[in-house]
């Protein structure tokens, strides 16, 4: 199964305050067993809101909206992608984890939604089209890999 594993923001992380270095290399340790084990597939630190943009959705309408955003227990500072046998090994390796953050701070797992999750309402157009942009991506990660 495929998680997304999300390091909540803090007010520190908000700001653009950067982890000491001790920290730094502990997630690198931490990120170097994940591959070893087959876990990780991807994962980044993202910057403070502040240089995002969101897109709200009305209908046909569309607004762009300025970060920084409100709420910053609600925002994303980080992300893995793994791959785990169940939420219970996610949860294991979570806990594993240094504190990514200075003070406390919240892991989220969330599992994706898989094609198989799809079958009762997929159509052979929206499968056929959902093949193709999965076929194409793997094709520009071949590329670039």
């Amino acid at each position: 199964m495929r998680v997304m594993v999300m390091v909540k923001a803090t007010e520190d992380s908000e700001e653009g305050i950067m982890p000491p270095a001790k920290l730094f290399e502990d997630m690198g340790k931490f990120n170097e067993e994940l591959v070893q084990a087959g876990i990780m597939m991807s994962g980044d630190g993202l910057k403070p809101s502040k240089m995002g943009k969101r897109v709200a959705f009305d209908g046909p309408d569309r607004r762009v909206i300025d970060g920084p955003f409100a709420e910053t227990r609600e925002l994303v500072a980080g992300y893995w992608i793994w791959e785990v046998k169940d939420m219970d090994e996610a949860v294991a390796w979570v806990k594993r984890c240094p504190n990514p953050m200075l003070g406390p701070s919240e892991i989220e797992i969330r599992p994706f939604y898989e094609m198989e999750d799809f079958a009762e309402i997929a159509t052979p157009e929206g499968q056929a089209s959902h093949d193709r942009a999965a076929e194409g991506l793997a094709a520009q990660q071949k590329t670039k890999g």
